[in-house]
C-alpha cells in the first residue's frame, strides 16, 4: 500500500491570500463532510486542512499585531479637547 501522501498528493500550489485559503479550507470540510472520500485521500486532506488552519491562525495573529502596534502608535485624543471645540461656530 503506498503512503497516503503518494496517491493523494497536496495541490503544488496552495492559495496565496487569506480568503483563498479559507475557500479551500471550506472546500475540504464539505468534501469529508460528503463521507464517500476513502481514508487515503480523508488523511490526505485533513494534512492539507491542517496545514491551511495554521496558515490562516498565523496570518490573523500577524494582522492582530500590526493593528495592535498601529493602535498603540496612534495619538491619543486630549481629553482636555470636547467634540465641540472642532465645530466652527
Amino acid at each position: 500500500m503506498r503512503a497516503s501522501n503518494e496517491r493523494y498528493p497536496m495541490p503544488d500550489k496552495q492559495p496565496a491570500t487569506f480568503e483563498a485559503k479559507i475557500s479551500r479550507l471550506q472546500a475540504i470540510v464539505s468534501e469529508l463532510d460528503g463521507g464517500n472520500v476513502d481514508l487515503d485521500k480523508t488523511i490526505a486532506l485533513f494534512q492539507e486542512g491542517k496545514k491551511l488552519a495554521d496558515e490562516c491562525s498565523a496570518l490573523l495573529k500577524s494582522t492582530q499585531e500590526q493593528i495592535d502596534r498601529a493602535m498603540q502608535s496612534a495619538p491619543a485624543p486630549s481629553s482636555s479637547q470636547s467634540p465641540d471645540d472642532d465645530i466652527p461656530f
